[in-house]
């Protein structure tokens, strides 16, 4: 038994040298496997370095040009996400600066505004977004709105102190309840620790299936496929574990390494050992894998269809994982096929083991998802066998 185990090693262990020899050999392989993955992690970790975009391009149209105009135009732009970066006489400059696309949005301050809001007559201002641009647009109507909140209040202080009223008397008035609000798990409302410890592991996981599917299939285009069948000891398995065993190792590496760079360097929050991390990274390379290896072994002989399937597959994926969109407000068949994606469940255990900290067993199901990816190559193992003698490649 350990002879035949031994032996079998030996022949995934020859396999794979000359696969590794060969891959170098091409320039293709070798932009896949190191240049395009460690370009992504740069991109993504230096495009939100910030974590949320901040000073935007805002202009504001003030007819009413008073004391207290001034005052609230100040505090807007004091504000982390917003830059007040013109201020027109009338709202249609303004309008035509944003749809040239300069600004995101116009903060309109009509004439008398000063005079009814002293009165008590619930003056109203106006804002416009741009909402082609949804996420500037959003994060400069939530300022917007808190700026206006925050003057509202700051006129009806001044109107009780006016009234004879004590600091305390006032501020129970203006505000009867106090909220406390805390962010756990990014209490920093980060958008960069959510969104790259996702987007990362899966564009990795969806070049890892590219990558896995292609070289398969370019047996089949070149016509090597019995050639490799022989030289493996006459078993798909071992055919297979050797082509694909130095795209394995290069891909755990770098969700290693980038592990690494997330938890060590820019020390985004991590409630468990980054050890962990690392382990389900991998994981998630071996679901995603094989989810490939399941993909070509359906459609045999035919890498262009299968290439399309897997990259079809990973781009839907991301919609699907639920760090975007919530899954629960899917349509309900939507919620039951999120679960036949890899990152889907990469995603749940990522927000329970680093951003909450919990147990692992309260994400045992998405750990026994993941492990279930790894039995899908034994569904099509026969057709491999098959495949390997007798299908042709397919154009």
């Amino acid at each position: 038994m350990f002879k035949a185990l031994r032996d079998t090693i030996r022949r995934i262990w020859a396999v794979s040298q000359e696969e590794a020899r060969e891959y170098l050999r091409q320039p293709l392989m070798v932009f896949c496997l190191l240049v395009a993955p460690s370009l992504t992690v740069v991109f993504f970790t230096t495009l939100m370095k910030d974590g949320l975009p901040t000073d935007l391009p805002v202009a504001v149209v003030d007819e009413d040009d008073t004391q207290v105009t001034h005052t609230f135009i100040r505090t807007v732009d004091a504000l982390q996400q917003t830059d007040i970066v013109a201020r027109y006489r009338t709202f249609t400059e303004a309008r035509e600066s944003m749809q040239r696309g300069d600004i995101y949005a116009v903060f309109y301050l009509p004439k008398g505004i000063t005079e009814e809001a002293i009165a008590g007559r619930q003056p109203q201002i106006s804002f416009y977004t741009n909402e082609c641009y949804y996420i500037p647009s959003a994060l400069v109507m939530k300022d917007l709105f808190l700026a206006s909140e925050l003057f509202g209040l700051a006129l009806t202080r001044e109107t009780l102190y006016a009234r004879g009223l004590t600091n305390e008397r006032a501020m129970g008035i203006i505000q009867p309840i106090v909220i406390e609000k805390h962010a756990t798990g990014n209490p920093w409302l980060n958008y960069s620790v959510l969104l790259s410890n996702v987007i990362l592991p899966g564009i990795l996981m969806i070049l890892v299936m590219l990558c896995s599917c292609y070289l398969i299939g370019m047996r089949w285009k070149r016509g090597e496929q019995e050639q490799l069948y022989h030289r493996a000891g006459d078993s798909q398995t071992v055919a297979l574990m050797g082509v694909l065993l130095p795209v394995t190792v290069c891909f755990s590496l770098i969700i290693i390494v980038t592990d690494i760079y997330l938890y060590r360097v820019l020390e985004f929050p991590c409630h468990c050992p980054v050890g962990m991390m690392m382990l389900w990274g991998i994981l998630g390379i071996l679901a995603s894998q094989s989810l490939a290896v399941f993909v070509y072994g359906l459609f045999a002989g035919q890498m262009r269809f299968a290439l399309s399937v897997c990259s079809l597959i990973g781009i839907v994926s991301i919609s699907m994982a639920g760090f975007s969109f919530p899954v629960s407000a899917m349509h309900p068949v939507l919620q039951a096929l999120s679960n036949v994606f890899p990152l889907r469940h990469y995603f749940l255990i990522y927000a329970n083991q680093a951003l909450n900290g919990y147990p692992v067993a309260y994400a045992w199901g998405s750990v026994v998802a993941l492990l279930s990816f790894l039995l899908l190559p034994l569904l099509v193992v026969r057709r491999y066998r098959w495949a390997f003698l007798h299908a042709n490649y397919v154009p």
